[in-house]
């Protein structure tokens, strides 16, 4: 390779690198604790899916107290299950029956009867085991917030005008510039990319074992890094890369293109104001579907025209991966005359658009191989995050020469340590949060987990700022971290008394393996802390 083009490879590598670095560590740390987001519900919650997954439950009871506290009368309702738990998020449309608006003065609707209003929309969650509702933000647990915080959701709420969600546009740019820095990585080693696959020198000096980790772990895990840097501006940023398309092959009509891509159908059906002869019995279609569909997952349910002739009852599916890797099915009733008028089972023939779709969201989300697919993934995922780090400090130690003028050598030193801090705080402010959702669960809430997390997450950021001293950083966090890890499956099994033995007697797997995860990160944890206190008796460094 001539030095043009490697210098280009270089410079565009580096720059594309450092400026996403502590974002993208972000990104992927929580989005390898979120691979395992319903186990951490499972655990927040003390309820296992896996233990009571056989539990019937009782459609007809739950649409019964929703009707007496929301009046049904003529709404659609939907129900989003999430997957492997008894909860559901529900919502329920402005009611299409315009009769339940009394003909009276403004303001006289208060004096009529619950029966005489037309209810507003309405949207909750729903928990099947338990029989209650309650708000998003009431029900928010850690498995949401670490999912959510894997695409930067949280900050949608900065009042940017922009067209897309600021935290979602951030994320899938960074994404972008992530594949930049995979290629351009790949071609700046692909002259060498054998021989340095193979070399990692421990005990050399401190440039040298981050550049050889650097390149061995970047070049183990390049092929999950670039799946990930794909599926995630794809998965981010659909409606800003469809865009284009829209106005070139559909006259600006979007509706039409989500319709082609089936992500869904728009298909009004007219309300006819006119009441079933007999109250509908959404169990027994529920049951059927189940009965037609064996094995696979319900993933919802919605309910057009609730109470009217015109009431339809669509039930959406998808099949084991195993048995059908691109599997998504849909059944729909006619209530009126008891009848099937539409039905794709999950285990038939996908489209090719809902194979490119499956394909794509199963590699991202790693949920087609059970927990060994998900232990690999989280640790590629982890390892993704050294890769981050050590990039950094390759940057800075470049950077840190005689030849550089001083004014810029303490600027590399700031950010690096402002880019450390904020990425390598995140392992004890999230093994804290762990701890602190199970100590103080009667309070848990999104305001709880949020204040915990990001104060905690600023308090520790500051104060390894203000210290400046990359290794201290990197030891104590690693420490903190490791301590706080191994204090999780205690905390849980004095708090709620479900230790490991217990949750594995009674089939509680979804609780037990964030005890059991918990557990190998502390031990590796301590191992690494080991590991780098040994070399330091050695060799003492700096950085």
């Amino acid at each position: 390779m001539d030095n043009r083009k490697y210098n280009i490879y270089f410079n565009t590598h580096t720059i594309s690198g450092i400026i996403i670095s502590a974002i993208l560590f972000v990104i992927f740390f929580a989005g390898s604790y979120s691979l395992f987001k319903k186990d951490i519900t499972a655990w927040q919650s003390n309820i296992s899916y896996k233990a009571q997954k056989s539990k019937k439950l009782n459609y007809n009871q739950f649409l019964d107290s929703l009707d007496r506290k929301h009046n049904l009368k003529g709404r659609d309702i939907s129900i989003f299950y999430q997957e492997h738990t008894l909860a559901a998020y529900v919502s329920l449309t402005l009611s299409k029956d315009s009769t339940l608006v009394p003909k009276k003065k403004p303001g006289a609707e208060k004096k009529a009867g619950k029966r005489g209003r037309r209810a507003e929309s309405e949207s909750f969650k729903y928990d099947f085991s338990k029989g209650e509702s309650s708000t998003y933000e009431k029900s928010y647990d850690l498995g949401e917030f670490l999912y959510r915080l894997h695409f930067l959701a949280q900050l949608n709420q900065v009042p940017i005008r922009i067209g897309v969600p600021f935290g979602y546009l951030l994320a899938g740019l960074v994404s972008f510039f992530f594949l930049f820095a995979l290629i351009t990585g790949l071609l700046l080693h692909w002259d060498k990319i054998v021989s340095n696959f193979f070399v990692f020198r421990p005990w050399s000096k401190v440039k040298t074992v981050w550049t050889d980790a650097h390149t061995a772990l970047g070049m183990i895990g390049f092929p999950f890094q670039l799946v990930y840097a794909i599926t995630g501006i794809v998965l981010i940023l659909n409606t800003t890369l469809l865009a284009p398309f829209t106005y070139l092959f559909y006259n600006g009509k979007a509706d039409e293109l989500y319709r082609d891509l089936e992500y869904f159908d728009s298909k009004e059906i007219p309300y006819t104001y006119q009441s079933l002869v007999q109250k509908a019995d959404v169990q027994s279609y529920i049951d059927r579907t189940q009965n037609l569909w064996q094995d696979s997952y319900i993933k919802s349910v919605n309910i057009k025209n609730y109470g009217d002739a015109a009431m339809q009852v669509i039930i959406e599916g998808s099949a084991p991966a195993e048995r059908n890797f691109s599997g998504n099915g849909k059944i729909i009733y006619e209530v009126k005359n008891n009848k099937v008028i539409y039905q794709k089972s999950p285990l038939a023939e996908s489209s090719y658009v809902g194979k490119v779709k499956s394909l794509i969201y199963r590699l991202h989300f790693g949920d087609y191989g059970g927990y060994a697919l998900k232990v690999v993934y989280f640790i590629l995922g982890l390892m993704g995050c050294v890769v981050i780090i050590s990039g950094i400090l390759i940057w800075l130690v470049a950077r840190d020469k005689k030849n550089v003028p001083d004014h810029k050598r303490k600027f590399n030193l700031w950010l690096a340590n402002i880019f450390l801090a904020i990425c390598l705080t995140m392992f004890p402010v999230t093994a804290l949060t762990f701890i602190a959702v199970k100590v103080y669960s009667a309070a848990v809430d999104m305001s709880f987990i949020y204040s915990t997390f990001f104060y905690s997450w600023l308090v520790l950021s500051v104060y390894y700022i203000i210290r400046k001293n990359l290794n201290r950083t990197n030891q104590e966090t690693l420490l903190l971290g490791s301590l706080f890890s191994l204090a999780i499956p205690f905390v849980n099994g004095i708090c709620t008394g479900n230790w490991i033995w217990k949750t594995f007697s009674t089939g509680a797997t979804d609780i037990m393996v964030i005890d059991i995860l918990s557990l190998a990160i502390a031990a590796v944890g301590f191992i690494s802390f080991y590991k780098i206190k040994e070399r330091q008796k050695l060799k003492p460094e700096n950085i």
